[in-house]
């Protein structure tokens, strides 16, 4: 499967996938295993925990989110790579902005701090990739005009009851060296009057690094790459880099507009990859 819609990020030309040797493939089977395992048992234990939550707790999510939390742990420390995170979440209501470079921020980000993508709802239909944002109880945004106001509803009633939503505001991936300008549209949610006053938008960073010898771009999944080989690479890979997670001061929302909330959140992303 191919990542290829209109708005894809390309840049230059995709570093070569390293194919699998014979270690590598060793690699693939004893960590893919492993970690399908700790998947298939983080779903079985999520099912009744969340039937408890809504007897418990309504619509928060105190305890599956810390679990998805630590399933996406155990899957990169199963992954053998190290995951470093700078700053606290923030304890207000609000949502999480970040930039993005590969398949992996759903491990790297729900390990950060307990998360709830927005996705486009092609990506429902991704396979395997879609067995995540369900389990990761993911917010899918239809782009039909027609489903506007109940996509605001459900955007509003998800914050109310405390769930951080995650938007990547580049719309596209990269290949983790940069970060795009951000789209202001994607901001004018959080303005909604509905939304609690003391609302903030948290700019969050994440940076790849290569194992050593292999191209800088080595985690970046973006452009028509193949998720298939990617994934592959990156399971077979013996010495795995590391990735570092910067949590930046949450952004109060009110008195902005979508234009300097973006910008605010735009620099905020930015001068973490570049420290």
């Amino acid at each position: 499967m191919t990542q290829s819609h209109p708005g894809t990020w390309r840049g230059d030309s995709a570093p070569a996938v390293p194919r699998p040797g014979p270690l590598g493939w060793l690699l693939v089977v004893t960590r893919g295993m492993a970690i399908l395992s700790v998947l298939l048992i983080g779903v079985v234990l999520i099912l009744p925990l969340r039937a408890g939550e809504r007897l418990l707790a309504g619509p928060r999510r105190p305890v599956t989110g810390p679990h998805v939390q630590l399933v996406c742990r155990i899957c990169l420390w199963l992954m053998g790579l190290r995951c470093e995170v700078r700053g606290r979440p923030m304890r207000s209501p609000g949502a999480v902005v970040a930039n993005h470079a590969s398949w992996l921020d759903i491990f790297v980000m729900n390990a950060a701090m307990p998360v709830f993508f927005v996705s486009k709802a092609e990506v429902a239909g991704w396979p395997g990739i879609n067995i995540l944002t369900r389990v990761t109880d993911t917010h899918f945004v239809a782009r039909d005009p027609r489903l506007a106001q109940a996509q605001a509803q459900e955007f509003c009633a998800r914050t109310r009851a405390g769930h951080r939503l995650l938007f990547f505001p580049e719309g596209t991936s990269t290949d983790g060296r940069r970060v795009l300008p951000f789209k202001p549209t994607l901001f004018q949610g959080f303005l909604d009057p509905d939304l609690p006053r003391t609302l903030a938008v948290q700019p969050m960073t994440v940076i790849y690094h290569a194992p050593p010898g292999r191209d800088p771009r080595f985690y970046g999944w973006y452009g028509d790459m193949a998720l298939g080989t990617h994934l592959l690479a990156v399971l077979a890979q013996p010495r795995q880099g590391r990735v570092s997670v910067v949590l930046h001061d949450p952004i109060p929302v009110a008195g902005e507009t979508r234009k300097t909330l973006a910008a605010k959140a735009e620099a905020a992303v930015r001068s973490g990859l570049s420290a």
